[in-house]
């Protein structure tokens, strides 16, 4: 990291950047290549983006691999899908624990392959204790999906909860709500993704491709985020 880009001091840096990682199908063909190689450039993207992230002062980066919507796609597809997680979690555990960042997986683990949870699992307990930042995979997530669960939870205890202690039942509970939201690949809208957690959170969007959107266009949206005046409904 001894060649990153220097923070200015004047910048200011989010706490948490949320991605959606779109435009993978469409980077493969374009290059007449199979989606499944598109979808292996965004995984290969996506670690080095969250490590630049890091080394820019950000905590916490919660990524937008794999939504419940998602699994309506091919079957082979989503074969591929569950190789790229099993390769990731295999090689990068051990260095996301000798750098000190912390592995967190929300979404639908009962979608999933019993391999891949395993892996999951595993990974994060070997980084539990990473205090340099906190990768958030969003695997088999769906925003609606956990607003229900929490409410169905809130239901079960038989008492009515406040907007703090409705979040802390969210699977996202120990992980501040991002401050900046960006997605790649032209869409405007955001999918079904971290749907409370982003009542206020700042929009970025892009038409750039997700593995092509690297550390110059990372630093375009934080830079767009640093001249926005954040309020939250305050003059």
């Amino acid at each position: 990291m001894k060649n990153r880009k220097k923070e200015e001091p004047s910048a200011r840096i989010p706490e948490h950047i949320a991605i959606i990682m779109d435009g993978n199908g469409r980077w493969a063909k374009k290059r007449l290549l199979p989606r499944s190689a598109g979808h292996r450039a965004g995984m290969k993207n996506m670690i080095a983006l969250a490590e630049y992230a890091f080394s820019r002062g950000v905590r916490y980066v919660t990524a937008f691999a794999l939504s419940t919507e998602n699994f309506l796609r091919p079957q082979e597809e989503l074969e591929g899908l569950f190789g790229l997680f099993r390769e990731y979690f295999k090689k990068n555990a051990a260095v996301m624990r000798e750098k000190g960042i912390a592995l967190k997986v929300i979404g639908n683990p009962c979608l999933l392959p019993e391999d891949v949870r395993r892996l999951i699992a595993e990974g994060e307990e070997d980084t539990k204790g990473g205090s340099e930042g906190t990768l958030v995979l969003a695997i088999g997530y769906g925003g609606r999906q956990d607003i229900v669960f929490a409410v169905n939870e809130a239901v079960r205890r038989g008492k009515e909860v406040t907007a703090e202690e409705f979040s802390a039942l969210l699977s996202t509970d120990g992980v501040p709500d991002p401050d900046l939201l960006i997605r790649t690949g032209k869409e405007l809208r955001i999918s079904n993704f971290l749907l409370w957690q982003s009542a206020y959170t700042e929009f970025y969007f892009t038409e750039t491709l997700f593995p092509d959107f690297g550390e110059k266009e990372l630093d375009r949206a934080i830079e767009a985020y640093s001249e926005r005046e954040r309020r939250f409904g305050k003059i």
